[in-house]
């Protein structure tokens, strides 16, 4: 990370991530930083943080942390999940609003059942061969594991499909102590790699502050959008990337465009040239954006959830191998 009051990815670093240096796509690693992104968000919302604005703030700062560990991580070396709970116990303290480590641990494995549990439903019986085949050390469910070999859910017929239910671990179960140990290590990690350099800065007053300027408060749906663009932004590493007027301003241009509302735009009269955003990196911040509304293969979509533990993804690079750069 470059040595700034706002640590952002040195180009060596955004060009070549220490996970496509082990051989994970770029494609790859994008949609894993996404979901993982995603579990955070849920948790946050299971954990009742959505409902405090300061909370807000802790979750969105976890994502953000999130994406900078993978600047200078691989995703070989740590699972996004353990990084992720991680980042948002790590969050909650600097945003002083900490959280207790078991509510953050049983949350956490609420998402990685119910990760599991649609993996299951959506596929076939394992063959005999299988590398999921092995002794569960609690009963219902295995850490580090997306496909536990006891089931650990309560299958109920609806509509040909299990229906969900949550089966908690045990008090002191080895599952807790598992969970625990690698929320530990993954903080611990975090604060290491980057060199203790946590500082955030949140986008969201930058924003008002240049809505007001364009003449945009009155445009309710142009502030929505702008705002839901920024909070959408949190799962892209643009946070890690660029400076905070340039995410602003391709908020503000995707909400716009997306509205019809005209606003200065012809060189050297442009209205994100008064914020000192570049047009290039305003328009790749939008592309970064735009690009978590793809549609996706379900397919693609659940080879990502099966690689939310560092297992599935060296178990992954051994059947695929090293792709080149």
């Amino acid at each position: 990370m470059s040595p700034t009051l706002v640590p952002l990815a040195t180009f060596s670093q955004i060009a070549n991530t220490p996970s496509r240096e082990d051989g994970i796509p770029p494609e790859l690693e994008e949609d894993l930083r996404v979901f993982g992104c995603k579990l955070i968000h849920q948790a946050g919302i299971l954990l009742k943080q959505a409902r405090n604005p300061r909370k807000q703030v802790a979750v969105a700062t976890a994502q953000i942390l999130f994406h900078r560990f993978w600047f200078v991580t691989s995703m070989k070396q740590f699972s996004i999940g353990d990084v992720g709970m991680g980042a948002l116990y790590l969050a909650s303290k600097l945003e002083e609003c900490p959280i207790r480590m078991r509510d953050l641990i049983n949350v956490y494995d609420l998402l990685l059942q119910r990760n599991a549990h649609e993996l299951a439903s959506h596929s076939s019986p394992p063959s005999s061969n299988s590398h999921l085949h092995s002794k569960p050390r609690d009963p219902g469910h295995v850490y580090g594991q997306t496909m536990p070999l006891v089931p650990a859910v309560t299958p109920t017929v609806s509509k040909g499909k299990g229906k969900f239910k949550y089966t908690p671990m045990a008090y002191f179960s080895d599952t807790f102590y598992d969970l625990k140990d690698a929320l530990v290590v993954a903080e611990m990690q975090i604060l290491k790699r980057l060199g203790f350099n946590v500082h955030i800065v949140l986008p969201y007053g930058t924003l008002i502050n240049y809505l007001r300027l364009l003449g945009l408060t009155n445009h309710k749906q142009a502030c929505a959008k702008a705002w839901g663009y920024l909070n959408d932004a949190l799962q892209t590493p643009v946070y890690a990337i660029y400076a905070v007027p340039t995410i602003v301003s391709a908020a503000i241009l995707l909400s716009t465009r997306n509205l019809g509302i005209s606003l200065p735009s012809t060189p050297p009269n442009s209205w994100w040239d008064l914020f000192d955003a570049p047009w290039e990196d305003v328009w790749i911040v939008c592309g970064h954006i735009m690009r978590l509304y793809r549609d996706r293969p379900e397919e693609e979509r659940h080879r990502v959830m099966r690689m939310v533990h560092k297992k599935e993804v060296r178990k992954w690079l051994e059947d695929n191998g090293p792709t080149q750069q």
